[in-house]
């Protein structure tokens, strides 16, 4: 898919409630004083700079194709895609990029990528119908092999994701009611969807939104969670069997059509977030919810300080206090709190964000954007 009623609680849902913000509370004490500031301008010296505020920089990768996804699969490795066909791999941190188009298919759009290292990645094409495609490298982009073409008329492929270097997840709008998964068992060179059967009904125009490749996370070693938008409940599908079989549940995020949840993301310790909005620029409504038991329930918490969407999201890796960044046409937002508060880090769009390390990240959109994040040990 092209990227609040107030209710009685029972006193069990009071006490849930309770005890999500119990385990929320800690990680406020922690963040102190550090949690709120502004970031400062990219060019002050980082020896000025609080630990926890990060420094940006731009960095030429060479296209001026729409970026989409990132995907680090080290601390050096990270693969990035794109509009036109377009795939860019660094193996050096960074320092150094390389760009591709996948040969004759120039006019795809590459909206995730998911890099296992320097030599073996998996890019997804997003669009109606058979422009919806995977395709497979084991060479380090010198040449890719379509391992998966849409055979819907009205089928969308919108995000992936992988739990080891074998198995995987992919998921698509519905179908005639029917929620669409794929799966693989060979590290992406075949596919098979999941039984409809084995999934809860479909609602009316639901599907996800193909902005950064993040409406699917995984966690070893079977569990996964899909973000849901474009019905009129956002909701969170979950597996806990490795895709073989799911349960829903609605998200506290605005919903209706072209609304709900872009973003879903876990962290090992059971804190995650689900985030999204109105993609009308002039939509509102709420863009940020938070879980503390791997989305068993959640709460509405946050207010962003972009305007518009979330399109993408991401935690940074081992980091204390729970660090979150989020992107999207209306700029780079970062929480040192869990994602209770938040401070505008820059002001330019950005389609997705992803983490290599407790200290380093890119997020990149438009015109080849490719922002660096750093962020203090």
């Amino acid at each position: 898919m092209a990227p609040n009623q107030r209710v009685l609680e029972s006193p069990a849902a009071v006490r849930r409630r309770r005890n999500r913000l119990a385990l929320l509370l800690p990680i406020l004490a922690a963040c102190g004083a550090d949690g709120g500031g502004e970031p400062e301008p990219a060019d002050r010296a980082s020896v000025d700079r609080p630990a926890s505020v990060p420094t940006l920089g731009v960095r030429s990768v060479g296209t001026t194709a729409l970026l989409q996804a990132v995907s680090p699969a080290s601390a050096n490795v990270v693969w990035l895609s794109g509009h036109e066909g377009t795939w860019v791999r660094s193996v050096d941190g960074g320092e150094s990029w390389v760009v591709g188009v996948v040969p004759g298919h120039e006019t795809l759009q590459f909206r995730d990528v998911h890099g296992f290292d320097a030599r073996n990645a998996v890019l997804m094409s997003a669009g109606t119908g058979p422009e919806s495609r995977i395709f497979r490298t084991a060479d380090g982009g010198d040449s890719w092999n379509e391992v998966f073409r849409m055979d819907e008329a009205e089928g969308f492929l919108d995000c992936m994701d992988f739990w080891d270097r074998e198995r995987g997840i992919v998921y698509g709008d519905a179908l005639d009611g029917e929620l669409y998964l794929l799966v693989t068992e060979d590290g992406g060179g075949s596919w098979r969807r999941v039984a409809p059967g084995a999934l809860p009904p479909a609602q009316e125009g639901e599907g996800g939104f193909a902005a950064s490749g993040t409406c699917v996370a995984t966690e070893d070693p079977d569990r996964a969670w899909i973000a849901t938008g474009n019905g009129p409940e956002p909701r969170l599908l979950r597996t806990d069997d490795g895709g073989e079989t799911w349960s829903a549940r609605d998200l506290p995020l605005v919903g209706g059509t072209a609304r709900g949840a872009t973003t879903v993301g876990m962290r090992p310790d059971g804190m995650g977030f689900a985030l999204g909005g109105d993609l009308d620029p002039e939509g509102a409504g709420i863009r940020v919810a938070l879980t503390a038991d791997r989305g068993a329930t959640w709460s509405v918490a946050g207010e962003l300080q972009m305007a518009g969407a979330v399109y993408g999201a991401a935690w940074v890796p081992d980091r204390e206090p729970a660090t979150l960044f989020a992107v999207g046409p209306g700029g780079i937002d970062w929480s040192a709190d869990g994602g209770m508060t938040w401070s505008s880090a820059d002001s330019t769009g950005h389609w997705a964000v992803g983490f290599a390390s407790r200290d380093l990240g890119w997020a990149v959109g438009p015109e080849g954007r490719v922002t660096e994040i750093r962020l203090r040990p």
